[in-house]
């Protein structure tokens, strides 16, 4: 009974956890950003303020300076007050700004030599690269565009792997005019940011009746989520066991 409570109670957990951890990530993920950009960033410009306040009442003033523009009693007013929302609003619009600088032509170039000086330091080299993609992979407005899921034998005879269609093959691999090439981009489990490109001949690939979406949490789950249609029956399973056994006898031949 004990050991039934247990198996039950720890089945529907981790269902519960399945299904609720999701959200959670989501949610923590928006309140680091949130927090991170507040802290790290809002909290600069909301000194900046201050100190800018702090001397426009300076040059301005032409008798002694108010008490409360003093910057010990300017900080605790602006604490007092929540007035720490303009930093954060400024850096908001601060990253507005610059990425229409980095979309201009100067901006593109500027931030061009900035990642160069990067990918030279030591350690940020090893970083950079990686954290990059996953940003782009996220934020990008370029979007990989896959049409569809295809299995193709890579990387080599015999092994099937899940890719993705990005559209058709270079006209520099043709060997003939009838050739119809595909380029496939194939990515890779736990991270599909990452994967391969390949191009095969379109009819050494198979169409798999998968969404973009299935494919990739087939992807990163290594293959354990796996869409309900496209799971083997029990009966199935015993069929490919018993073929695999001596003889390729299957369970109803040797019945």
């Amino acid at each position: 009974m004990a050991k039934s409570l247990s198996s039950d109670f720890r089945r529907f957990f981790l269902r519960g956890l399945a299904a609720f951890l999701p959200t959670l990530l989501t949610i923590w993920v928006i309140i680091s950003v949130v927090t991170f950009v507040d802290q790290h960033i809002g909290s600069s410009i909301d000194t900046g303020v201050q100190w800018l306040i702090h001397r426009i009442m300076v040059w301005s003033s032409s008798e002694n300076l108010p008490i409360w523009a003093e910057p010990s009693n300017l900080a605790n007013f602006w604490k007092d007050k929540h007035l720490n929302f303009i930093g954060f609003g400024l850096a908001i619009v601060g990253i507005y700004f610059f990425g229409k600088f980095i979309a201009s032509f100067v901006g593109r170039t500027f931030w061009r030599v900035m990642e160069r000086g990067f990918l030279r330091l030591p350690i940020i080299r090893q970083i950079y690269p990686y954290i990059k993609q996953v940003t782009d992979f996220l934020l990008s407005e370029q979007k990989m565009k896959f049409t569809r899921v295809v299995a193709v034998e890579y990387p080599r005879k015999g092994i099937w792997a899940m890719g993705l269609v990005t559209g058709a093959g270079m006209k520099a691999l043709k060997r003939k005019e009838t050739d119809d090439l595909l380029t496939v981009f194939i990515p890779s489990s736990p991270m599909p940011v990452t994967g391969y490109t390949i191009t095969v001949s379109r009819d050494e690939v198979i169409d798999v009746p998968l969404s973009i979406d299935e494919a990739l949490r087939f992807t990163v789950s290594g293959g354990v989520i796996m869409p309900t249609h496209q799971q083997a029956s029990e009966k199935e399973i015993d069929q490919a066991r018993y073929k695999a056994l001596p003889g390729g006898h299957t369970k109803e031949n040797s019945a």
